[in-house]
C-alpha cells in the first residue's frame, strides 16, 4: 500500500482527523525519572521499561490515535557512549517499538464494547484506530547540547555524514513493527534532504511524516524556510504527512497556511506548551513576549486551517491530550467552533 493511501484511509477510520500523543519525558519526570542524561527519555529504556508502556498507556486512554516511541534519542552511537555495545544499542532501539505495541495490545485487549474508546457506525463496531510511529530525533538530539533547537551543526557537516549516522536506525526501525517513522524536530533543510534520500536508497516501505521545528513561524530554527522544508518532504513519496512540532503554539496558524501552499499531504502539528528550552540549564522557561493561551483553545482554528493530525509535544500531558480528543469529536464542541467562526 502506497505510504500516502495508509495514512488517507487511517485518518478516514477515525473521522477525518486524529489525535496524536503528548510529551513524553514530561510524564517520566512526573513519574520521577531524573531525566539529565544525555540519553534522555531514552534511557527509561533501560531503566524503566514498564513506566514506557505505563505513558504510552496513559496517552491512549487519553484518546490518542498515534503513540510516538521512546527513540527520539535512541541512537547505536549515544548508546555505545554509555558503554552499551552496538548489539545491545540495535536491541534497544527495537524494544522501544515492541514497547509501544506491547501498550496497544494492552489497550485495546482492555476495551470494552461499552467503552467510547470504540467507534459505533451502522450497527458495527470496531476498535479505534492506533498507530504506532518510531521517533527519529535529529542529529542534535543525539549531541544533547541544545542543537536540535538551532539546527547549526557546523560548516563540516554535509548531507552524507548525516545519512551515515541515521542509516542504521532508520534501517532497523522500518522493520521493527512500527506502523510509521516520525523524524520529528527537524531543524534544517539538510537533515530533511539526507532523511528523504535516506528514506529513498533504503528502500523503506513505511511512511513516514517529517516535523519541524520553528521560533519566528516563518522559518525553521535554523533559519530555512519552512515552504523550502515542506517541499522536500512533499517531493518524497515514503513521506505521507508534513507537519510542526515542538514549537510554539502562536506560531502554528501561520505555518500550517505554509505548508499547505506546497503539499496536499496531511497536516500534523504537536506543540509545546509554548515554554523555552535553555540548552545551558538544560530547563524549560517561560517564553518572553506574547503569553500563550491554554493552546488547545487554538486546535478548532487548526483545523479550519487545513491540519488534521493534532498532538502535543514537551511539557503538555494526558490532559492535554484528553481535551484535544474531546475538541476534536465532541460534535456538540464541533458546532460551537463553527459558529464562532461565523
Amino acid at each position: 500500500m502506497e505510504p500516502s493511501v495508509l495514512v488517507s484511509d487511517f485518518l478516514a477510520k477515525c473521522g477525518g482527523y486524529a489525535v496524536v500523543d503528548g510529551g513524553f519525558a514530561t510524564e517520566l519526570e512526573r513519574h520521577g525519572q531524573n531525566l539529565n542524561d544525555p540519553l534522555w527519555s531514552a534511557k527509561c529504556l533501560i531503566s524503566s521499561p514498564d513506566l514506557v508502556r505505563r505513558v504510552h498507556l496513559d496517552y491512549l486512554d487519553a484518546g490518542a490515535n498515534v503513540i510516538i516511541t521512546a527513540s527520539y534519542q535512541a541512537t547505536i552511537q549515544g548508546f555505545e557512549a554509555k558503554g552499551l555495545s552496538r548489539e545491545e544499542a540495535e536491541t534497544l532501539i527495537r524494544r522501544s517499538v515492541e514497547i509501544a505495541c506491547e501498550a496497544r495490545q494492552i489497550y485495546h485487549d482492555r476495551c470494552t464494547k461499552d467503552s467510547w474508546d470504540f467507534l459505533h457506525s451502522e450497527n458495527i463496531t470496531t476498535r479505534r484506530p492506533v498507530l504506532v510511529a518510531a521517533s527519529v530525533g535529529s542529529y542534535g538530539a543525539y549531541l544533547a547540547d541544545g542543537s536540535e533547537y538551532t539546527g547549526n551543526y557546523g560548516d563540516s557537516m554535509t548531507m552524507e555524514k548525516l545519512k551515515d549516522f541515521h542509516r542504521r536506525r532508520v534501517q532497523i526501525l522500518a522493520k521493527s513493527g512500527a506502523d510509521l517513522i516520525a523524524f520529528e524536530t527537524i531543524p534544517n533543510k539538510l537533515e530533511a534532504q539526507a532523511y528523504a534520500e535516506l528514506l529513498e536508497e533504503e528502500g523503506i516501505d513505511i511512511p513516514a511524516w517529517f516535523s519541524f521545528s520553528s521560533k519566528d513561524g516563518v522559518n525553521v530554527v535554523s533559519g530555512d524556510s519552512i515552504s523550502e522544508c515542506a517541499s522536500v518532504a512533499d517531493s518524497c513519496k515514503q513521506v505521507a504527512a508534513v507537519g510542526i512540532n515542538c514549537t510554539p503554539p502562536r506560531f502554528i496558524h501561520g505555518l500550517i497556511l505554509s505548508i499547505r501552499k506546497v503539499t496536499d499531504k496531511p497536516v500534523v502539528i504537536y506543540p509545546n506548551s509554548g515554554e523555552t528550552y535553555d540548552a545551558e540549564s538544560k530547563q524549560w522557561v517561560k517564553s518572553s513576549g506574547e503569553a500563550d493561551e491554554d493552546f488547545v483553545s487554538y486546535v478548532g482554528k487548526w483545523r479550519d486551517a487545513g491540519a488534521s493530525l493534532f498532538g502535543g509535544c514537551c511539557r503538555t500531558t494526558p490532559n492535554t491530550i484528553r481535551a484535544i480528543s474531546r475538541i476534536l469529536f465532541d460534535k456538540s464542541s464541533l458546532t460551537l467552533s463553527k459558529a464562532e467562526d461565523n
